[in-house]
């Protein structure tokens, strides 16, 4: 009776701790799933299009967003590609259940006899499950949801849909998602096209696709390329034949061997991306993006502003930002500041400072145009306008002088003369004619440039005077393709819209040639014929320096983006000495020509 007694006791405890361990299990596991994420709705793939920027001659400037293929199905990829990819990740892909327990005893095995992790267990379907619905977190909470998701996928789909839908989400590196992306973006090749090589190459890229991608380190990518190659013929995929040949062959190259884009052309590429709406729709496509960017002088504006900033100068600018158009407006190069890194505010397109007397041009051109004469004089000396005493910037006068020497010294007081001679409201005309706005006061300190204009819009009001007079509007983008290269819009060609005289142009450009050539500007003289405007604003807050050849238009800016005072530093000084650098390279093997 005992005996039976305590038979029953130990079958009731057994029992309640079934029940119990039940209970616990269940409760454990409610405590991982319950904010597991919306399976279905991760399988909807969101993203932002990824923009390649790209230079006239095709040469790649920057590449925004992520890159992500057209889906491919298995049966139309090679089938060297998933075995090297099984070979390479997971030699049981096939046998297990979405858990592979021999591998995970086979690694901890290892990693027991390491005393570190030297190998992992994860199969495809969990590397699937935590690409597509977790975060990369190192917890134990997210590596049991990627175990019971993992089981879900098993569940739901075949493996030739795991493995399908793996190789076309899964990272490959530079930017690349899926199999066709990466395919395009190594190769420049359909993905269904790939060689033996090729495909053990993108296999071996998914252990470290930033460190082992051809782009970044081709020797450790073809090093790991043969490593899977190994892989596969140890498990009858490939024969030692093939591996002993493609190991004696010289290791294919990627397509794309060109310089790694500088970061400043990343300044450039987001104006570009920011402009985009105007042109296309936007949406989940990837778009090719083509511009008027001259790949060498782009590379040059960036030396050019590296190098003003190369020497330490304790009160000097903090801050650069330069741009090249052609005589129509055309972008050629463009630097928004020092080090897009540090700083992605673009001072070329969104900074709007004043200009000093980078805006006296603007004065004189409407003068010429309300009937100015050129030979007039005018006396450089202490006056008052409504309470206004124009000074100069060295503090002297000059007495009498003539319009080309009152520009080529950037005599203030002159210019104060000659706008309110000429009026004030025909300035505030011609400067809404050239491109530079609608934001300025009719009052007399306006043509020593109290208004506020960025760079690339003055930059662009000086293309008029190198043309002749016409309207250059400042533009980059030419044509958007799809990732395809479906044309979705091409810039159009545009009459020539005339808004100033030529002749009085002339004139104009003839007192700027005297700037740069004995003037304020004479730092910024080249082995040929130049014209361009020192700018300096009131406690040497912003430094400028605009001017053209006969074959490029060209403006620099320099100062501190909170706008506190420089020690000294004017447009003639660092402005100018960075412009003719910048030009000097720009001309590099191109014939001396005349200014009209």
């Amino acid at each position: 009776m005992k005996r039976k007694r305590r038979k029953g006791g130990i079958v009731s405890r057994a029992l309640a701790l079934l029940v119990w361990g039940a209970v616990a299990a269940i409760l454990a596991l409610g405590f991982f799933a319950y904010d597991l994420p919306d399976v279905e709705r991760a399988f909807r793939p969101t993203r932002a299009p990824s923009v390649v920027v790209r230079a006239a001659d095709g040469t790649e400037l920057a590449r925004v967003g992520e890159i992500w293929g057209r889906p491919v199905p298995l049966a139309e990829l090679p089938p060297e590609l998933p075995l090297a990819v099984i070979a390479t990740e997971d030699r049981r892909f096939y046998q297990h259940f979405g858990l592979d327990l021999v591998g995970v005893a086979r690694a901890a095995l290892a990693n027991l006899r390491a005393g570190r992790a030297v190998q992992g267990g994860s199969t495809l379907t969990q590397q699937l499950a935590k690409n597509l619905f977790l975060t990369p977190a190192r917890t134990l909470r997210r590596k049991v949801q990627e175990a019971l998701l993992a089981l879900w996928l098993e569940s739901r789909f075949d493996k030739e849909e795991i493995l399908t839908v793996y190789l076309n989400r899964v990272y490959f590196g530079a930017g690349a998602y899926g199999v066709d992306a990466a395919a395009r973006r190594y190769f420049d090749a359909d993905a269904r096209g790939l060689s033996l090589y090729q495909s053990a190459l993108l296999a071996g890229l998914l252990k470290a696709p930033s460190r082992l991608n051809p782009l970044a380190s081709p020797e450790r990518a073809h090093a790991r390329a043969a490593q899977v190659l190994e892989n596969m013929a140890a498990l009858g995929f490939v024969t030692e034949d093939e591996v002993r040949a493609l190991g004696q062959a010289p290791p294919p190259r990627p397509p794309e061997q060109r310089e790694a884009p500088k970061p400043q052309a990343r300044y450039l590429a987001d104006w570009v991306t920011e402009q985009l709406s105007d042109f296309v729709t936007l949406g989940d496509r990837d778009l090719i993006v083509e511009t008027t960017v001259d790949a060498r002088l782009q590379r040059a504006a960036e030396g050019a502003v590296a190098r003003a900033f190369a020497e330490p100068a304790p009160g000097g600018p903090e801050q650069a930002a330069l741009v090249a158009l052609d005589f129509r407006g055309a972008v050629r190069a463009l630097v928004g500041g020092r080090d897009f890194g540090q700083s992605q505010f673009n001072r070329a397109t969104g900074a709007r400072r004043q200009p000093g007397s980078a805006f006296k041009p603007v004065v004189y051109l409407a003068a010429l145009e309300a009937g100015l004469d050129p030979a007039q004089r005018f006396v450089d000396g202490p006056f008052s306008i409504a309470g206004y005493s124009p000074r100069n910037y060295e503090g002297t006068y000059a007495g009498e002088v003539s319009l080309a020497e009152a520009v080529a010294r950037s005599i203030n007081t002159v210019a104060v003369q000659v706008a309110v001679q000429t009026g004030l409201a025909r300035v505030v005309d011609m400067a809404r004619r050239l491109g530079l706005g609608d934001g300025f006061e009719a009052d007399a300190s306006l043509a020593l440039g109290t208004g506020e204009v960025t760079l690339l819009d003055l930059t662009a009001a000086f293309a008029v005077l190198a043309n002749g007079g016409e309207r250059a509007w400042p533009y980059a983008i030419e044509r958007v393709a799809d990732g395809d290269g479906r044309v979705l819009w091409r810039r159009q060609g545009e009459g020539a819209e005339r808004i100033a005289d030529q002749g009085h142009v002339r004139t104009l450009v003839g007192w700027l040639r005297g700037a740069v050539e004995g003037g304020t500007g004479r730092a910024a003289r080249l082995d040929r014929d130049a014209a361009g405007k020192t700018g300096t604003t009131q406690n040497f807050r912003d430094a400028w320096f605009v001017g053209f050849t006969a074959d490029l238009v060209a403006g620099v800016w320099m100062g501190n983006d909170d706008a506190s005072p420089m020690k000294n530093v004017t447009g003639g000084g660092p402005p100018a000495r960075l412009w003719r650098d910048f030009m000097l390279e720009a001309h590099r093997g191109l014939p001396p020509r005349s200014l009209f």
